[in-house]
């Protein structure tokens, strides 16, 4: 792994369509701009904000996120997410994430992400299985 520092950022958008409201994702009956979707999004940002530090098997794995969904979108209003790396702890990397449309913050809050290598860790999920 590269070296990552405090203050990298990365940004993830879409379109609130059909797929990622609250009526289609189950997590509500409106068709607005679900919270899990907001979620991904926002881990999707964090994603990108790692994306060129990462090196061979390396990825990450979130291991905790806590969000404020703070403002409803309406179908078909774009939505951006933005990740900020606020501290590094060894192979943990934590962010400060928020996301917004086109009127305004939408959702805000703290996600961590772990470094794993990709075959070890899907090994030793696998291993869960029974035989």
């Amino acid at each position: 792994m590269k070296e990552i520092t405090v203050g990298i950022k990365g940004t993830a958008e879409l379109t609130a369509d059909k797929s990622c409201l609250a009526s289609a994702v189950g997590s509500g009956s409106l068709d607005v701009f679900a919270t899990p979707s907001m979620v991904m999004l926002m881990e999707k940002a964090a994603c990108s904000c790692l994306a060129d530090y990462l090196e061979g098997d390396e990825t990450t794995v979130g291991t905790e996120i806590s969000v404020q969904h703070t403002s409803a979108s309406p179908a078909g209003m774009k939505i951006t997410a933005e990740a900020e790396v606020t501290a590094v702890s060894g192979r943990e990397i934590t962010f400060r994430v928020t996301a917004w449309d086109s009127a305004g913050e939408i959702g805000n809050g703290t996600h961590k992400r772990f470094l794993v290598y990709g075959e070890k860790f899907m090994a030793k999920t696998a291993a869960k299985l029974p035989d």
